[in-house]
Formats: structure tokens, C-alpha cells, sequence
């Protein structure tokens, strides 16, 4: 064991002291401070106070679009009204969005049908979010001015178009009933779920590249004269494994820190908030070590059997494919986490760790499913080590030909 722990902080502090690691773990939370940054200062409208000119037949109506679109929270634009608009003024404020005196113009037509014919000139021709805004808000305007014509006061009226707010409410398996936020519940979940799947694969796969260059530089044969096989391949796992937790831990510090500065504290007020308990973060840290003992263990063993680093990506979607599974089953977890497929993805060893928070997003499994899940991880763990360690022992000194299946199946027939 103690020459096992040698290797693991020799491991650990090689890559901690490497390029890369201070790279991605100075870099991503200085493009999430700058992300941050960015929202906060879209928040204040910047760069949002476009003129816009609506040109309709009928005022009513144009200003009822006009309210409707100045009543958007963040968003604080100049809206000008032409009504009633003739055909030599909509030709004159066209000449005017060429020339971009104004940034877009909204035309609103009566039509034989009843309802109104509707255009938008702007010199963007991919500006799809001002389109669909514009939509919403001559809809908006079409309801109002119709409840207005109908007797219903102007208040009434917008408060009408303006929707109903729906409370969400969980109801616990104690039948004690609590507030919830579904959207902020998935983002949570899904942050979650993201996090862990990157850095599983990303620590995962480091260890067979380790192995590879090692081998390929021949070290190992020095390295063998005084050490085991098996206390190399654990002490790699554990060096790796503690790089990928000391990551974590400084990104999730990094992400405190972001969250709590001022800027970012303007952003999180409101309906939408993060809550994250002990057992959730307990949970990620039992189902990050499971995952990545899992994927590293098995292409530890593969590695060994590899020459060039070519050869190593054929095993590659070993690692991918369960993780673009987890997040293809989304839509279904969401709409019904407690089904057969969710339930079964959850207790699957290589989708468990990632479904297993998507699952929690929508409602906390009970906790049989958690010990069931980890269980079935700890025993894939074990036969995945015994499967690699007899491929590590017997590959990791092989050169010169790649190893067919029948060598692969004599190699774990070794003792």
C-alpha cells in the first residue's frame, strides 16, 4: 500500500503542477465570472434600446402593441407609432431602416379576413427574438384592443393578456407540502449532471493516456523493478482521482465566490433560486468517486493493451455512449421520473451517477433506489478491476503487435 500511495502523489502532483490543470481550473471559472458579467449587464438593458416605429392602421391597436412591448422587464426600447400609417409613410420609413435611422419597422394591415396582416423590416435577417417578441405582442395587442372593445376596461384588459402565475407546490412522501421551483429544480439537476459526466470522463480517461505515454517511454520497466503491477494501477487511479477532486472542490469555491458578489446577487433575486442541501452534495461526491473508479478502472485495463494513442480512441464511445444515453432520456425523466426506464437507467451502473440527478431534479428517489444504485456500482467497480488487472499485468509490457482476443482471453486467464 505504501507504494501505492508513492505513485498516487507522485501522480497527483505531476498533474497539478502541469499547464493543463491550472489552465481549466483557473479558465472555467473565469468564462463562468465572464458569463456572469455578461447576463448582469444584459439585465440592464445595454445594448437593447432599439428604436422601433409601428405603422398600422388602426391607433387602437398600435398602442396596444406599443404598452405591451414597453412593459418588458430589462428590455427598454423606443417605440414610436405611425397611425393611421399611409403607403407614403410606410415607403419613408423603410428608407429609414436602410439607412438605419431606426432599427426595425412593424407594420400592421387590415385585411378582408379579420385579421391583420403583419410585417417586420429590419436589416437583420436572422434577428429571430425581436421577431418572436413583436408576435407576442401584437397577439397580446389583438386581445386587448378586442376585450376593450367589448365594455372591459383598459386595466382589466392588460392584466388579462398578461397571464396567470402558477404556484408549484410538492407534496413529500410524509405528506408535508412544500414550495418548489420546477425550472430552477432541472437547472439544478442538469448543472449537476453536466458537471459530474465531464469531470468523470474527462479524470476517467486521463488515467489509461497516463499509462499509455508511460508505456510508450518504456518507464514502466524501471518502475516495475521495485513495484507491483497492481500497486501501479491503484496508485494511478487514487493520484488521478484526488487531481479531479481538488478541481471540483476549487471550481465549486470559485462558483460560491461568483455567485455571491454583487452583481451576480442582482441577477438571483427573485422567483428563481438555488438551494442545495448536505445529502445532495454528499451524493455527488460518492457517485463522482463511483464513476470514475468505473471508467477508469476499465480503460486502465484497455490501455494496456494499446500502442498508440489511436488506438486507444476505438474504445473511446465505451465512455461516451452512456452519457449521450443518460441525457437522451431527459424528456422522459422529467415528465415521469418514477417510470420502469428511468428507474432502470438509474440502477444501471455506467448511466447511474448522471441519471440518478436528473431524477433528483424532479422528485428525490427513496432510499432503497440510492443503496440498490450504489451497491451495483461497488460490485461493476470490483469485477471491472479484476477484469483490467489481469490486462494491465500481462499488457503493460507487450510491445510491438496489438493484442487479438484470443490473447486478451489467455491474458485473464493468468493468475
Amino acid at each position: 500500500m505504501r507504494n501505492a500511495l508513492l505513485i498516487a502523489k507522485r501522480e497527483y502532483l505531476e498533474q497539478i503542477r502541469g499547464k493543463a490543470f491550472k489552465m481549466s481550473t483557473i479558465g472555467l471559472p473565469a468564462l463562468f465570472a465572464v458569463i456572469v458579467a455578461v447576463g448582469y449587464v444584459s439585465s440592464l438593458g445595454l445594448g437593447a434600446r432599439r428604436h422601433l416605429v409601428i405603422a398600422s392602421s388602426s391607433p387602437a391597436l398600435a398602442g396596444a402593441v406599443r404598452a405591451d412591448l414597453m412593459n418588458e422587464k430589462g428590455m427598454k426600447p423606443t417605440v414610436n407609432v405611425v397611425a393611421p400609417a399611409t403607403p407614403q409613410e410606410r415607403a419613408a420609413l423603410i428608407r429609414e431602416v436602410r439607412s438605419k435611422a431606426i432599427d426595425g419597422l412593424l407594420t400592421i394591415a387590415a385585411s378582408n379576413s379579420g385579421m391583420p396582416i403583419v410585417n417586420y423590416f429590419s436589416l437583420a435577417s436572422g434577428d429571430f427574438l425581436t421577431t418572436s417578441r413583436l408576435k407576442e405582442a401584437v397577439n397580446n395587442g389583438l386581445v386587448d384592443e378586442h376585450l376593450t372593445q367589448a365594455g372591459m376596461s383598459q386595466t382589466d384588459a392588460a392584466k388579462l393578456t398578461g397571464g396567470v402565475a402558477i404556484g408549484t407546490y410538492q407534496v413529500k412522501e410524509d405528506g408535508k407540502i412544500v414550495k418548489s421551483d420546477a425550472e430552477a429544480s432541472f437547472w439544478k439537476g442538469y448543472g449537476m449532471a453536466i458537471l459530474l459526466s465531464l469531470t468523470t470522463m474527462i479524470y476517467g480517461l486521463n488515467v489509461p493516456r497516463s499509462i499509455l505515454q508511460e508505456k510508450t517511454s518504456r518507464i514502466f520497466e524501471v518502475m516495475l523493478a521495485t513495484v507491483k503491477p497492481g500497486e501501479m494501477l491503484a496508485g494511478k487511479l487514487i493520484g488521478v482521482g484526488a487531481v479531479g477532486f481538488t478541481q471540483i472542490v476549487i471550481w465549486l469555491a470559485a462558483a460560491v465566490a461568483i455567485l455571491a458578489a454583487p452583481f451576480a446577487a442582482v441577477m438571483l433575486t427573485g422567483a428563481f433560486s438555488l438551494h442545495f442541501s448536505w445529502a445532495e452534495g454528499l451524493l455527488f461526491l460518492v457517485y463522482f468517486v463511483l464513476g470514475y473508479l468505473l471508467y477508469s478502472s476499465l480503460f486502465a485495463g484497455l490501455a494496456a493493451t494499446c500502442e498508440t494513442e489511436q488506438e486507444l480512441q476505438m474504445y473511446m464511445p465505451l465512455a461516451a455512449i452512456p452519457t449521450w444515453l443518460s441525457f437522451a432520456m431527459i424528456v422522459l425523466i422529467m415528465r415521469n421520473s418514477n417510470s420502469v426506464w428511468s428507474i432502470a437507467a438509474s440502477l444501471f451502473p455506467p448511466t447511474a451517477p448522471i441519471v440518478m440527478f436528473l431524477r433528483m431534479a424532479s422528485q428525490v428517489p427513496p432510499i432503497w433506489q440510492f443503496a440498490v444504485s450504489i451497491g451495483l456500482l461497488m460490485v461493476s467497480i470490483w469485477a471491472t478491476l479484476w477484469f483490467s488487472s489481469r490486462l494491465y499485468r500481462a499488457g503493460i509490457l507487450m510491445y510491438g503487435k496489438r493484442a487479438t482476443l484470443p490473447e486478451l482471453l489467455r491474458w485473464l486467464r493468468y493468475s
